[in-house]
């Protein structure tokens, strides 16, 4: 995803995140060099992009400092293009070790980096806010009775060493030049940014199924990770979403626990997994790997009202005689098979899709026939220029 959100970022005045947080990692291959980003919207690697993280955003401000100063040594500027809005909640120290002792028993196969308990105090409403910066005093206090309380959880239920709140305090306030220098009321801006028809692009993290709402419950993020996060997750109308891409593999991985229809536990797991280097950008978990499952892409192109589809890793499967292609589910929800001849023949350098070989055309037609959704864009390689494009 991070690939193709930066391919298209370069013509955009803007590349807005709308939900998640460090818990995803969107990997980026440029002139050789990869770059790996878990806050910072892909847009960042384009010197005139603006990028935006909203309010649907649960922030670590250490994790932002880390890749902020990375990026900043990479030759990257944030100066007036980076913004993050006040409203957007702020992960604690003690989000992060309730998070850890947590999953510790439930076995949900969270990243443990606070993510849910955070998105918990915000539904709550006793989160800290990027904005309460603006009252150091008052601040203080938050932080000092959330810490208390987080602390009664950790040792009432989970029997764990509480955490000093001059620890977290101390924490938070340092990192304090990043509300002095990146805090923003960012609904004005896109207000303002929509008036002056200027083209925005919104990026999410996460699939539809780790939705939490639409996902495989509850085996599921903590956010809305569909087309309907980006309202409530940046504070801009349904309306002036005028194109929605929907990006999916040519095969399906899952990263953590939770049902997975198409699962293969043979030959062929292992060499999508080789070929297709998945492991986790954020957390270096191997990914499970299966068929691609058109039966639930067809209901994930439903929930988003995806309007073009991107095929991405069409060249991991290079190498495959046969690829299956799971069409529907029989009545024990085991997945029903369509067989399509594999290419065998080197995809990576192919740049029109006319000259791609006529099984791996065949293959996108396929697809594009069941879900009733064209697809706009294929992929073949990490690289920016390893990009097909169709009208």
């Amino acid at each position: 995803k991070g690939k193709i959100v930066d391919v298209l970022s370069q013509d955009v005045h803007a590349v807005c995140r709308f939900q998640g947080g460090h818990n995803a990692g969107h990997t980026i291959k440029v002139n050789g060099e990869q770059t790996v980003l878990h806050l910072t919207p892909s847009g960042i690697l384009h010197p005139s992009t603006n990028c935006v993280i909203g309010n649907g955003v649960v922030l670590s401000l250490r994790a932002l400092d880390k890749e902020i100063n990375e990026l900043i040594d990479a030759g990257i500027s944030f100066d007036n293009r980076f913004f993050i809005s006040s409203s957007s909640c702020l992960i604690l120290p003690t989000h992060i070790k309730i998070d850890q002792v947590r999953d510790r028993g439930e076995s949900i196969g969270t990243t443990g980096r606070g993510i849910g308990p955070a998105y918990e105090d915000k539904v709550a409403r006793r989160a800290i806010r990027f904005g309460d910066f603006a009252d150091l005093d008052t601040l203080k206090e938050k932080i000092t009775k959330l810490v208390n309380y987080h602390n009664k959880v950790l040792s009432k239920m989970y029997d764990e060493e509480p955490v000093p709140v001059n620890e977290v305090l101390d924490e938070i306030l340092s990192f304090k030049y990043l509300y002095d220098n990146f805090c923003n009321d960012t609904q004005d801006l896109l207000l303002q940014w929509v008036q002056d028809n200027k083209s925005l692009l919104f990026e999410g993290a996460q699939g539809t199924l780790l939705d939490i709402d639409q996902g495989t419950y509850p085996y599921v993020t903590s956010s809305s990770t569909t087309a309907g996060g980006v309202s409530t997750g940046l504070g801009i109308g349904p309306k002036y979403i005028d194109k929605v891409i929907g990006i999916t593999k040519a095969y399906t991985t899952r990263v953590g626990e939770g049902p997975f229809a198409t699962e293969l536990f043979d030959a062929n797991a292992d060499q999508l997994a080789k070929v297709g280097h998945e492991f986790g950008a954020t957390t270096g978990r191997p990914r499970r790997c299966g068929w691609l499952d058109l039966k639930a892409l067809e209901t994930i192109v439903f929930i988003n009202s995806v309007t073009t589809l991107c095929i991405t890793k069409l060249d991991v499967l290079d190498g495959f005689t046969e690829i299956q292609v799971c069409v529907d589910y029989d009545d024990e929800q085991n997945p029903i098979y369509k067989t399509l001849p594999g290419w065998e023949q080197e995809t990576s350098g192919i740049r029109h899709f006319n000259d791609l070989p006529q099984a791996a055309q065949d293959y996108i037609i396929f697809i594009e026939g069941v879900l009733d959704c064209p697809v706009g864009i294929v992929s073949v390689g990490p690289s920016r220029d390893q990009t097909i494009y169709r009208a």
